[in-house]
C-alpha cells in the first residue's frame, strides 16, 4: 500500500489540497469577528457562534440582524435558507459516505464547507481504489474549522481595537477563493449552464428579503443544469440509435 492510501497520508493531503482556500477564507474570518463585536456581541458570544455554527455567510447575516434587533426567529429562519444550499451539497456526497458510521458522519457533516465540498468531491470522484479517502475528508475539514476559530479571535481581537476594521474590504478575498473553487469545476455543459443561470439569477434577486435569491439562483441553476444534460442525453441516444440502425444488415447499404 502506497502512503497515499494510508489514512495519515491521505489526512495531510487533504490539509494541503485545502490551504489555498484557507488563505482565501482567513480576511473573512478576521472580518466576522470585527463586525461580530462592533455589532453588539460580546466577545465570547461571536466566539461561541464561530465554534457552534461554523457558516461564514450565515454567521454575517446573523451577527447584522442582531445588530439590527431583529428577533431570534428571523434569525433563525434566514440563516436556515441560506444554508440550504448545504442539503444540496450533502446529497452530492451521499454516494460516498453512505457506508460511513455516524461516528464519521455527524462531525463531517457540521464540518461541511463551500471550500471543503469543492476539494473533497474531486477526490472522491478519483477513480483510484483508496479506502481512505474519507480521512481525505477529514483532513480538509479539521483544516477548515481551526482555521475559521484562530482568525475569528484574531477578528474579535482586532475589532475591539481598530474602529473601521470590517470597511477595509479584505471580504473581496472570498470572492476571488470561490471563483477559484468553482471554475476547475466547470468541465460540462450542463455545469456551465447551471453556473451561468445561477450567476444571473442571483445578480437579478440579490434584492429578495431574507436573502432568498440565494435559493432561487441555486434553484434555477440546477434547473438549467438539468435541463441541458436531459437534451444532451436524448440528442445522444438519438445519435447512438441512428448508429445502431445503420449497422443492421436491414439498412440499406450507402453507395
Amino acid at each position: 500500500m502506497t502512503t497515499q492510501y494510508t489514512r495519515q497520508g491521505e489526512f495531510w493531503t487533504g490539509v494541503k489540497d485545502t490551504f489555498p482556500l484557507v488563505l482565501g477564507a482567513t480576511p473573512f474570518g478576521i472580518i466576522f469577528g470585527a463586525v461580530a463585536v462592533t455589532g453588539g456581541l460580546s466577545p465570547a458570544a461571536a466566539i461561541g457562534m464561530s465554534v457552534l455554527v461554523f457558516a461564514g455567510s450565515s454567521q454575517f447575516i446573523g451577527a447584522g440582524l442582531f445588530a439590527q434587533g431583529v428577533g431570534i426567529g428571523v434569525i433563525i429562519i434566514t440563516t436556515f435558507v441560506v444554508n440550504l444550499r448545504h442539503a444540496l451539497y450533502g446529497a452530492s456526497l451521499a454516494p460516498y459516505v453512505k457506508r460511513l458510521s455516524h461516528r464519521w458522519l455527524l462531525p463531517l457533516g457540521f464540518w461541511l464547507t463551500d471550500e471543503t465540498y469543492a476539494v473533497v468531491i474531486r477526490r472522491y470522484q478519483q477513480p483510484d481504489e483508496s479506502p481512505y479517502k474519507h480521512w481525505y475528508h477529514l483532513g480538509s475539514s479539521v483544516f477548515m474549522y481551526t482555521n475559521w476559530q484562530f482568525w475569528t479571535i484574531v477578528g474579535v481581537v482586532a475589532g475591539q481595537q481598530f474602529t473601521g476594521l470590517a470597511k477595509l474590504g479584505l471580504d473581496f478575498a472570498l470572492v476571488v477563493t470561490f471563483i477559484g473553487i468553482v471554475v476547475p469545476l466547470l468541465v460540462t455543459r450542463p455545469m456551465l449552464a447551471c453556473t451561468v443561470v445561477a450567476a444571473v439569477v442571483a445578480v437579478l434577486a440579490n434584492g429578495l428579503p431574507n436573502k432568498l435569491g440565494l435559493m432561487v439562483a441555486a434553484l434555477a441553476g440546477i434547473a438549467a443544469g438539468m435541463l441541458v444534460e436531459t437534451v444532451l442525453n436524448r440528442h445522444a441516444a438519438r445519435n447512438a440509435k441512428l448508429f445502431e440502425s445503420r449497422q443492421s444488415p436491414s439498412f440499406p447499404a450507402n453507395r
